[in-house]
């Protein structure tokens, strides 16, 4: 089998979580209070780049996939693990809106099908 047969069928596998991943982080931003104007893009599963990455642990090949911006700048990315958990972070790199002692670096998720966790994460903003 060729290699884009295989990320083609993980893809597939991971395509109806990985887009609800993308809504939970994407809800998770929204909810900081950022004004709508104020966000550029977020995270969409389809518009990832994906590739199988082999886990030095397991020797598994696991499905990584990357957001670039207009630039080619890396935003973000996600990973599935063998053993059916996943991790993704994807970048904000904004003040916070409600917070202002705070910086919202980004925003990670993590778990597995059905248990989904995020986090917005801050850094102490500059004086």
């Amino acid at each position: 089998m060729s290699m884009q047969v295989l990320i083609d069928h993980q893809l597939e596998m991971h395509r109806l979580l990985g887009r609800q991943i993308c809504r939970e982080m994407s809800q998770a931003i929204v909810k900081l209070g950022f004004p709508k104007n104020e966000i550029e893009h977020l995270p969409e599963f389809d518009k990832a780049e994906f590739s199988l990455k082999k886990d030095p642990y397991t020797c598994d090949e696991n499905l990584t996939g990357y957001w670039y911006d207009g630039k080619r700048q890396r935003i973000g990315n996600i990973q599935f693990l063998s053993d059916g958990s996943f991790y993704a972070e994807y970048d904000v790199i904004k003040p916070h809106p409600l917070k202002k002692r705070w910086f919202v670096e980004a925003v990670n998720a993590w778990g597995r099908k059905g248990h989904i966790k995020t986090e917005a994460k801050l850094l102490p903003a500059l004086e």
